[in-house]
């Protein structure tokens, strides 16, 4: 699966700091404006608007922290699914050896049990999983591969 979760990591936490970095500003821009000793209509008037702006920059960080919880949960799927990748491409090496080696025993002795009376994949099931064509290791297209005994 395409990306690399180290990296996605690293920007779910570049986006978890820059939300604590943007509320930090925004409770120090209220606290230098209620640390001016200002007062009057037009003192009250710019806390109102700061603490305004300071609401805004609190529902920015807000929605970093969405971004980022969004992006922890893209960066646990992209994980799962190339573990899944990992785990059928594995699988299919294995069943290309064992039908090489079923097919090679055939080759050697005709007589060698396979069909769908014994406990072998038939032959014809040994020849499908050898003309298999394998995507590239790590492509998506490892997730839709349909053989038999996979």
């Amino acid at each position: 699966m395409y990306g690399d979760p180290d990296v996605l990591r690293s920007q779910v936490d570049d986006l978890r700091e820059q939300a604590l970095d943007v509320r930090s500003l925004a409770d120090q821009l209220v606290a230098r404006t209620e640390g001016l000793g200002w007062s009057g209509r037009a003192a009250d008037a710019m806390r109102l608007r700061v603490t305004e702006r300071a609401g805004h920059l609190r529902a920015a960080a807000a929605e970093h922290d969405v971004a980022a919880d969004a992006l922890l949960a893209h960066t646990q799927e992209v994980r799962r699914l190339q573990e899944a990748i990992r785990d059928v491409e594995q699988r299919m090496h294995d069943l290309v050896a064992e039908a090489r080696t079923r097919q090679s025993r055939r080759d050697l002795d005709p007589e060698t049990p396979a069909g769908p009376d014994s406990s072998h994949p038939s032959a014809d099931d040994d020849r499908l999983v050898l003309a298999f064509e394998a995507p590239p290791t790590g492509h998506r297209d490892w997730l839709s591969v349909e053989v038999p005994g996979l």
